[in-house]
């Protein structure tokens, strides 16, 4: 059951539910290694070197190597750190050429590798044997610790590379087999001369090289035409490998090619299609409208689908943003589907409403919550009882707001929450892009400085922005340009919330999703290159089928094809629970950690939140789970507040207590090994009645919820105790005793309506840790009742989720079983 993935488990809803509550006033860096023998394990890192170097050696002598050292593979000990700093010195010729994570979570194992020169072939195994026999400097209490205590005991075991595992980065079955494909080579240097030995090293391979190449900071990439055999050999031949990637196909050759050639491709695609509606679920496009006359987006965009907010306008496409929203709103990346050859299946359809007017008109900017009201209203007259994704990628940067909430963004906010209606919507919005070429030039300097644009900040909103992985240029004409943006970067076309008020506002876009990059050239150029792009649907077949598609509106588009592909996989699940579930599946990619986090404290993945949001969201994760991993979903509804009975004032009412069903014995027996959990909250506001009180988040939100965590060994008794204190003032937190040092964002998670956090710890800790609280805080709600509102209910959803990397045990179908799920159907992504 390893490589199987099975449904989500849905709660049946809370444990228990305490009423007349009150919540009680609120009264680093370093890295994780495993307790080691020290005799031991020194003698066990020094005989694990000694091998992997024989190994490696033998390898050299069989293919008649030419390199002048050894690559080496490190991995860290299960769950714990590896000391990757100290595994390079780069004054000795020892590089550290990729570093790598596999399993879930914090309880993944890293592994590095490195390149070691053949003169140096001593100097890990002399630093493993002064470990055993020499300490350092005495502390000033007197104690000691072993001399390279952190790089030997990070250390759980050392490997001769090889291709698969140590060079290759991307999924096993794209390795080239016998036939040479299209490969990215990183280099480990930027330098001229280890370029040119290494065109060398492939000219006697008989390996074509591509045009074009890419330099960044200590790294070289270069496109190689080559089979499994002459990528061997280039490592047994070339000290410079750092790694290897599949050349990703751009939209410029789909771009380029004359029209008919483009029909052709529209064929095969639709000839391989297969539209599945059978639950009523669509992508809503509001936009200058979708001209659903492209052969791609006619099975899913009938005549009567397509709307304007004014009919006057029309329901053409007389812009062609519109069209390419919609192109990857129905297929989500055009590009994977066109360059796949397998059957793409398709279980959503499209709307469309016009809330732009055509040129030369213009909507006034205080009037786009109206348009944008009006187009959804337009829609759902039309389906009432069809499920959708509203999805926005028009945005507006006139005026900075700091997050504060603007007239559009609070109609979004209350379209979403149902406050005229009790009909909850999903949407989803882009957060806005940095479009000027100067600012371009300043990345990543200027997207953080760059805010999210209105009405992306509105908290209900799943607010989108851009990274990239586009890093392929094939235009000749732009031989001497490289990418502004590395693999896995922000893009330079991402906004931010970096510079709004710490704990104020909501964390800004939430996720993000791949929306291209910038290319950058000699004398401080800057081009927007197609190569650098997306493809999608161009708005006149007469001309083209496709265009190149980019920036947070793509982005946005994909998100809101995920947030459909989620529906249609769980039709029952509410809008809170889409969006929960994209933000639960997101993580923040390794350049992105490296390029804005600090340090591990909690202020500091705050701060790298309000650049990256909550990360990269992924499908498997969003949609399902492993055989060895949980996902849990409560979808509840509580009554935050209430009128106290023989006294004249309001209170807190309502809280959810959630025994989670842990496999207690499983965890109990394996002990120190850590593992992560997270936990997701999403929930919708309602915003304050007018522009009264803006500025202060408890006054323009309805109210808020939080969740709790009891800590290790905290009795359920004593757990709720701390939360449901009534002698005390009701406060934003009630305390973490116990559980607030294993949170990665801690109190910080708490601004906004969607609230996500990851508690580290180990497995016998967390089978001790299975209590969740939720509970309300105050909102206008309860502070306004005389708006009669003090009595309403709310609804959330709340995930939580863990697994156990490396573990072949199957904690999903006991559980699953205890909440009636006798037979796991297995989910095919």
């Amino acid at each position: 059951m390893a490589n199987e993935r099975f449904p989500h488990l849905f709660l049946p809803g809370p444990s228990d539910s305490r009423t007349d509550y009150s919540s009680p006033r609120r009264g680093g860096d370093g890295l994780r290694l495993r307790a080691q023998d020290r005799p031991t394990h020194a003698v066990y890192v020094r005989q694990a070197l000694e091998s992997a170097w024989q190994q490696a050696e033998q390898r050299r002598a069989v293919a008649h190597s030419t390199r002048q050292g050894v690559y080496l593979e490190f991995s860290s000990e299960p769950g714990f750190d590896l000391a990757l700093k100290q595994l390079e010195a780069r004054s000795s010729g020892i590089r550290l050429l990729n570093v790598r994570t596999e399993g879930e979570g914090n309880a993944k194992t890293t592994k590095a590798t490195v390149f070691i020169p053949q003169s140096k072939s001593g100097h890990f195994l002399r630093k493993a044997m002064a470990y055993a026999t020499d300490d350092n400097v005495p502390k000033k209490d007197g104690t000691t610790t072993p001399k390279n205590g952190p790089l030997i005991e990070s250390i759980g075991d050392v490997r001769a590379a090889i291709l698969e595992s140590s060079f290759w980065q991307d999924s096993p079955d794209q390795l080239p087999g016998d036939a040479p494909e299209w490969v990215e080579a990183w280099l480990s240097s930027e330098d001229l001369g280890v370029v040119e030995a290494f065109q060398q090293t492939c000219a006697v391979h008989a390996i074509e090289l591509g045009e074009g190449m890419l330099t960044f900071p200590e790294r070289t990439v270069r496109l190689i035409l080559a089979n499994r055999q002459q990528l061997e050999s280039l490592i047994e031949h070339s000290d410079a490998i750092a790694e290897f990637r599949k050349a990703r196909e751009v939209a410029t050759f789909f771009v380029e090619q004359e029209n008919a050639e483009q029909v052709q491709w529209v064929d095969d695609l639709l000839g391989r299609t297969s539209i599945q509606h059978e639950n009523d679920i669509c992508v809503l496009v509001l936009d200058h409208g979708v001209n659903n006359g492209h052969r791609l987006l006619e099975p899913l965009l009938p005549d009567e689908d397509c709307h304007a907010a004014d009919p006057a306008w029309g329901t053409h496409d007389d812009h062609g943003h519109g069209t390419l929203m919609a192109g990857t709103a129905g297929y989500g990346n055009l590009l994977e589907c066109l360059d796949s050859q397998g059957t793409i299946i398709v279980r959503h359809a499209l709307e469309s409403a016009k809330i732009l007017p055509p040129p030369p008109e213009q909507n006034p900017r205080r009037l786009w919550g109206h348009f944008t009201a009006r187009g959804i209203s337009r829609a759902e007259i039309q389906a009432p009882d069809r499920k959708r994704v509203i999805c926005m990628a028009v945005t507006s940067q006139d005026e900075l707001h700091r997050g504060r909430p603007s007239s559009w963004s609070g109609q979004i906010d209350e379209l979403a929450s149902g406050y005229s209606d009790d009909r909850k919507r999903l949407f989803v919005i882009s957060a806005g892009n940095v479009k000027d070429p100067e600012d371009w030039k300043r990345f990543p300097d200027s997207n953080v400085t760059s805010e999210v644009h209105d009405p992306a900040q509105a908290w209900n909103a799943l607010s989108v922005g851009a990274f990239t992985e586009k890093t392929i240029i094939t235009d000749p004409t732009l031989a001497s340009f490289s990418p502004i943006a590395s693999p896995g970067d922000l893009s330079p076309f991402s906004s931010t919330s970096a510079t709004w008020p710490d704990r104020k506002w909501p964390i800004k876009p939430e996720v993000l999703f791949e929306g291209g990059n910038v290319a950058k050239g000699p004398n401080d150029s800057v081009f927007d290159t197609d190569d650098l792009k997306l493809l999608s649907t161009y708005h006149n077949q007469q001309v083209a089928q496709f265009a190149s598609f980019d920036a947070t509106s793509a982005a946005a588009a994909q998100a809101a094809w995920m947030a459909a592909r989620l529906l249609a996989e769980y039709p029952s699940a509410w809008p809170e629970t889409i969006r929960g579930l994209i933000v639960h599946s997101a993580e923040w990619t390794a350049t992105q950690k490296q390029k804005y986090l600090r340090s591990a404290s909690k202020g500091d993945h705050y701060r790298l939140a309000k650049i990256c949001g909550y990360g990269v969201p992924r499908l498997d994760r969003a949609i399902s789970c492993a055989s060895n991993s949980l996902s849990l979903i409560s979808q509840a509804t509580l009554q935050p507040f209430a009128k106290h009975d023989t006294q004249s004032r309001y209170i807190s009412k309502e809280m959810h207590i959630y025994r989670l069903p842990w496999p207690i014995d499983v965890l109990r027996g394996l002990g120190e090994l850590p593992v992560q959990m997270r936990i997701t909250l999403s929930y919708f506001i309602e915003p304050s009645p007018g522009e009264i009180g803006w500025k202060d988040r408890y006054r323009y939100a309805s109210h808020a919820l939080r969740f709790e965590l009891n800590g290790p060994g905290e009795r359920e008794g004593e757990f709720v105790q701390r939360i449901n204190r009534k002698a005390r003032e009701e406060d934003e937190h009630p305390g973490t005793e116990g559980a607030a040092d294993h949170w990665m964002l801690g109190e910080t998670r708490n601004v906004g309506s969607i609230h996500s956090d990851i508690w580290s710890g180990t497995a016998a800790e967390l089978a001790l840790s299975n209590l969740i609280a939720v509970h309300p805080a105050v909102g206008w709600w309860r502070e306004r009742h005389h708006l009669r509102r003090f009595d309403k209910h709310t609804r959330y959803s709340l995930i939580v989720s863990f697994n156990l990397p490396g573990q072949e045990v199957d904690i999903y179908t006991p559980v699953a079983v205890t909440l009636g799920v006798p037979t796991p159907i297995h989910i095919t992504i």
